[in-house]
C-alpha cells in the first residue's frame, strides 16, 4: 500500500506517543530496583501525565499513550482521562518485561492481559502495541504473530538502529507488513553516512540540541516523505522524581540528562511540527510486504 496522501505543499502530520510507566520501571534501573519494591515506590507517573495532557490540550493535539497494564491498574482514572480527551491508549505490555525475555506463553499473558485491562478501563479496543525497551528483533520475530492472534492491528516495538540495549538495524525503517494481520511502525531514524541515525525522542532528544532534533525530523520528512514517530516518557519531565542510589554512570547519564529542558523543548516541537495518533495517521496504510517478516516464524503457543 502506498503511505498516507499528501497534499502539495502541506506538512506532513507526525505521530506522537507516549511510553506510560514510572521511573523505577525503566528497564536500566532493574539491577538496582527489584520488581518486588515497585509497590513500595513514591508513584509520580499520574501527576506527570496530567501535565503532558494538559501541554497536549494548549496545542490541541492528539497522541498514542503506551501504558502499562501494572499502572492502568493502579490509575484507572488515568486511563479514562486519556482516552476522554480524545487520545488513542494503546499497549505497552503488564509489567515492562521485555518481550526478548519471555518465552512465547509467557509474553502472550503478557500482552493478552494489558489489552485486556486497558480496553475495560477506556471502553474501546485497544489496537496498538510497543515492546518495552523496543526489544522485538531477529532472535524473537515470532512475538509478531503472538500480537495478531491476540486482537492487535499494529507494533511499534523495533528501533532500526545499533544500541547495547536494544536495535535492529536492518529492520525496514518505515511501516511494513510483518504478517497479515499486523504491520510493524518502527521508531523514526534518519539515514546519514550509511547508517541510521536516531532522531525520534527519547535520551537522544534530551541529549541533543533542539536545532538538531528539528532538522533530522524534517529531514525525513522531505527526503523520505515519511510521517515521524515521536516518543518520550512521564518521567522525562520530572525534575523531581527520586534520584536511584548506587546507579553506574553510563545509567545515571542516560536517565537524568537535560529532564530540566524536556519540557520546554516538548513546548517548541508541538509548535514546530503537526502531531496525531498512531492509530490514525498509520492503520490500514502500511506497505505490502518487507523483509524480517513473521510469516516463517513458528505459531505462537499460549
Amino acid at each position: 500500500m502506498s503511505p498516507p496522501a499528501v497534499h502539495q505543499g502541506a506538512p506532513l502530520r507526525n505521530a506522537l506517543t507516549i511510553d506510560v510507566e514510572d521511573y523505577f520501571q525503566v528497564s536500566a534501573f532493574a539491577p538496582y530496583i527489584a520488581r518486588s519494591d515497585w509497590d513500595q515506590r513514591e508513584c509520580r507517573v499520574e501527576r506527570n501525565v496530567d501535565r503532558i495532557l494538559a501541554l497536549l490540550a494548549r496545542h490541541d493535539t492528539q497522541a498514542t499513550f503506551f501504558t502499562l497494564g501494572w499502572i492502568a491498574q493502579r490509575y484507572p482514572q488515568l486511563v479514562r482521562r486519556i482516552a476522554d480527551a480524545g487520545h488513542e491508549v494503546a499497549s505497552h505490555g503488564y509489567g515492562h518485561q521485555r518481550a526478548s525475555d519471555l518465552t512465547e506463553a509467557e509474553f502472550t499473558a503478557d500482552i493478552e492481559s494489558a489489552k485486556q485491562i486497558l480496553e475495560d478501563l477506556c471502553g474501546v479496543p485497544v489496537t496498538g502495541y510497543r515492546a518495552p525497551s523496543f526489544s522485538i528483533g531477529t532472535g524473537n520475530l515470532w512475538a509478531f504473530d503472538c500480537l495478531a492472534r491476540a486482537g492487535y492491528r499494529y507494533s511499534s516495538s523495533i528501533y532500526p538502529i545499533a544500541h547495547d540495549h536494544y536495535g535492529m538495524p536492518d529492520a525496514p525503517r518505515f511501516a511494513h507488513r510483518v504478517n497479515d494481520s499486523l504491520i510493524e511502525v518502527p521508531i523514526t531514524t534518519l539515514r546519514l553516512f550509511g547508517r541510521n541515525l536516531p532522531s525520534s525522542g527519547g535520551g537522544y532528544f534530551r541529549l541533543l540540541p533542539y536545532a538538531v532534533s528539528r532538522w533530522m525530523l524534517r529531514q525525513v520528512q522531505s527526503r523520505d516523505n515519511e510521517s515521524a514517530i515521536f516518543y518520550f516518557h512521564p518521567w522525562e519531565i520530572d525534575t523531581e522524581q527520586p534520584r536511584i542510589p548506587g546507579i553506574n554512570s553510563k545509567t545515571r547519564f542516560r536517565h537524568y540528562v537535560n529532564i530540566d529542558r524536556m519540557e520546554r523543548r516538548l513546548e517548541r516541537l508541538l509548535g514546530d511540527f503537526q502531531w496525531g495518533r498512531m492509530d490514525h495517521l498509520f492503520l490500514g496504510r502500511a506497505r505490502s510486504s518487507a523483509p524480517h517478516t513473521a510469516s516463517s516464524a513458528p505459531p505462537c503457543h499460549a
